[in-house]
């Protein structure tokens, strides 16, 4: 017993250490929705365009996501499959891992899993928080990800974003400004991590790259997950299939025991 409840510690460990590593910073919360397939359709688009140059999807192939997005294979091989791969195949990137490790110091990652790895919380408060800092060597710093080794790629559609320090509104847990109740005024604090966009350096308004962002990460989510709609459908019949048979056998039961009782 004492050998079993040893191990279930040991077991624990990496959970603890975890949670002790997590981000120091508050991360913007989002609810993904694999049922939405206007989202996944435009998330989809949106990682095609600027995501697959450079991360591959090597565990997604293009047929299943088309088939899961409700989306007509021929319409999928025209409009977002540019390398000349077949329908069949897996979303993988035409870049050489060698020569990106080469330039970007190490081989963009497979983004297949990365939400299951980090969260949809982390990848939708990190493709947000890049800003402007000339001391790295693309230009650009990541507020999720300090000294982060990758280029801004969306920045035509969000703009340039820089950072500043300055007094910042706090909120309760309902997510209202918080007040003091003594003074009646509302309770801030110093934050140097102060995103503000250049207006009109952008193609789309803070909404708008919001929301692009919001569907590139439910695809990344989906990807994931690809089996996840099929789990909740497949669960609910399971589950009524054992209430029907806890009630047959409940009667079974009594039929058994009837004579004996």
């Amino acid at each position: 017993m004492k050998k079993l409840l040893l191990l279930s510690l040991m077991m624990m460990v990496p959970m603890f250490a975890q949670a002790a590593g997590g981000p120091s910073v508050a991360l913007d919360s989002i609810e993904v929705d694999a049922s939405d397939h206007s989202s996944l359709q435009r998330g989809m688009k949106t990682y095609v365009n600027y995501c697959l140059g450079c991360h591959t999807a090597q565990y997604q192939r293009y047929s299943r996501a088309a088939e899961d997005l409700h989306m007509p294979e021929d319409l999928v091989v025209e409009n977002l499959i540019f390398s000349g791969q077949k329908i069949g195949e897996q979303m993988t990137s035409a870049m050489d891992p060698k020569v990106s490790a080469k330039w970007f110091g190490a081989a963009p990652p497979d983004l297949t899993n990365e939400v299951n790895l980090r969260g949809a919380d982390w990848i939708y408060t990190y493709l947000r928080t890049f800003y402007v800092d000339d001391s790295r060597p693309y230009g650009v710093n990541n507020v999720v990800f300090p000294s982060v080794g990758m280029p801004n790629v969306l920045a035509e559609l969000q703009g340039i974003q820089s950072k500043s320090c300055g007094e910042v509104s706090e909120y309760d847990t309902h997510g209202n400004p918080a007040v003091d109740g003594v003074t009646g005024k509302a309770i801030t604090h110093q934050s140097c991590d102060i995103l503000t966009v250049e207006e009109g350096s952008g193609s789309m308004t803070p909404a708008q790259f919001d929301a692009t962002i919001y569907d590139l990460t439910n695809f990344m989510a989906y990807m994931s997950k690809p089996y996840k709609t099929d789990s909740h459908r497949i669960g609910l019949w399971a589950i009524l299939f054992c209430l029907m048979m806890t009630v047959l056998f409940y009667f079974l039961k009594k039929e058994f025991w009837r004579d004996i009782h």
